[in-house]
């Protein structure tokens, strides 16, 4: 363990580059998350900051660098972990009930080859009902809008009981009551002591949303506390000539240190 990531760090991440076709999607990235922490990774397309989540779980391959989870490989701390990728990367016409879904982030603690029993069924059912469709349990997730998709998932790594969550971009394309009941979980676990990462994209709701945040552009631009990080100078470092809504970050500059 390299001193400068000591492993009580839930996520430490060492001059992380990933390429490809041999262009540099991260370059020498260097983060330390702080345990406990509601961090929000923020960045313009193609900044790779799905490509960070990705590459910190081994999903895909780096060039140099690495990831430790509390100072281990990913490999050997799995079980600490949940992830909820991004809703459009999922083949929703699998033929599965949302409860059945759900029951399946239950499978590292009883094995992989051991069938999912009504203990787990009754812990997926909930899972739903804590993110409010708990009456939906049945309903094949092919028939779920894409807010209750995303919740399912969301329910789906509540009953994982990790220690830290991995969300690549839960707010995306959701209706508004389906976001708010997304925040309140994730301050819930928060307040369990959890540490979220969680890649974002509406500035306006990042000092609300998160107490630390990263700053992402192939590099980080800045990284620490919300309330020291977003700012309008790192802002600009960040998104460069693409920062074209200046008066909705102001706005979401005042907003900093308000509940």
């Amino acid at each position: 363990m390299r001193p400068e990531h000591p492993p009580e760090f839930p996520l430490a991440v060492h001059d992380l580059t990933v390429a490809y076709h041999r262009k540099p999607v991260l370059w020498d990235v260097d983060l330390n998350i702080p345990e406990g922490s509601l961090t929000g990774i923020v960045g313009p397309n193609g900044a790779g900051k799905s490509t960070l989540l990705k590459a910190c779980l081994d999903l895909i391959p780096t060039t140099s660098g690495e990831a430790l989870i509390y100072g281990k490989p990913y490999e050997e701390q799995r079980d600490l972990i949940a992830y909820v990728p991004q809703r459009e990367s999922v083949d929703w016409d699998f033929p599965v009930s949302a409860r059945d879904v759900v029951a399946m982030g239950t499978y590292r603690k009883i094995g992989w080859f051991k069938r999912i029993g009504a203990k787990q069924k009754k812990q997926a059912l909930e899972a739903l009902e804590q993110v409010g469709i708990g009456h939906l349990a049945d309903r094949q997730i092919s028939q779920l809008s894409g807010g209750q998709q995303q919740r399912v998932f969301l329910a789906r790594a509540l009953v994982q009981d990790a220690q830290i969550y991995f969300m690549d971009e839960p707010f995306a394309a959701v209706d508004a009551a389906t976001e708010q009941a997304i925040i309140e979980l994730l301050k819930s676990l928060n307040a369990r002591g959890k540490t979220v990462l969680c890649v974002h994209h509406d500035l306006a709701t990042v000092s609300r949303y998160f107490d630390h945040l990263v700053l992402l552009n192939m590099r980080v631009v800045a990284s620490g506390p919300t309330s020291e990080t977003f700012t309008r100078e790192n802002l600009q470092k960040t998104y460069g000539g693409k920062l074209n809504l200046l008066d909705d970050v102001a706005q979401a500059l005042k907003n900093v240190g308000r509940p």
